[in-house]
């Protein structure tokens, strides 16, 4: 299955760079980037195969998923070596109606996790690691604090969304719930599982349905 390409920092589809010695792509707004590979429709091919292009980085899924609960998108920041990944689980719950549940993995700079929480920061800034975080997750062994992240724009964008931050082996992890008010569903420690080594039970997740915004 064919996966677009954009930018990992906007939408913006890529241009070929027109210096034949800096090769890449460029983003018209961004300049060279890492590009970000993104189904057009969440599928169980489309994921195998992003999967395939994060080769050893972490992809993080909420584990188990629960019942009702779909993939419903998915991407990889790869030019050469991955720098990112990205998944969105949706379903939905008793008091928030539909939710999205995005996770994202990035090496520092990559700009993904705040392409999606809508923050005007690449990296997830000055709130982490002061006071108490807000949530927990746990990925293997590790329990992984996450602080909550200002997504305060005035655009009244922000409203819409709760994000926490933190960091795992090394690397930023992001989680942005849709709507704000599921922020709840984390009191309680969550599991992220790295699914790309997981073999067969992929083939028991479901795919698919309304591909969330952001």
């Amino acid at each position: 299955m064919p996966l677009r390409t954009e930018c990992p920092r906007c939408p913006a589809p890529l241009e070929g760079s027109t210096d034949d010695d800096a090769g890449g792509l460029l983003c018209p707004d961004h300049g060279p980037t890492p590009v970000l590979h993104r189904p057009d429709e969440a599928t169980y091919d489309g994921f195998v195969e992003v999967l395939s292009t994060a080769g050893e980085f972490p992809t993080y899924l909420p584990w188990p998923m629960s019942p009702g609960w779909s993939v419903s998108d998915f991407g990889v920041v790869a030019e050469g070596d991955a720098r990112a990944t990205l998944t969105c689980s949706s379903g939905t719950s008793a008091l928030d109606g539909p939710v999205d549940v995005f996770v994202i993995s990035e090496e520092s700079g990559t700009g993904l996790g705040a392409r999606c929480a809508g923050t005007t920061h690449l990296d997830p800034g000055p709130e982490i690691g002061v006071g108490s975080p807000a949530a927990r997750v746990r990925i293997g062994s590790q329990s992984v604090p996450l602080w909550a992240v200002s997504t305060a724009s005035g655009s009244g964008g922000e409203l819409d969304r709760s994000v926490v931050a933190g960091e795992a082996h090394g690397r930023w992890l992001w989680m942005v719930l849709r709507p704000a008010s599921a922020m709840l569903l984390l009191r309680d420690e969550w599991i992220l599982r790295d699914v790309s080594g997981i073999g067969p039970p992929l083939v028991e997740m479901s795919f698919g349905g309304p591909a969330p915004a952001w």
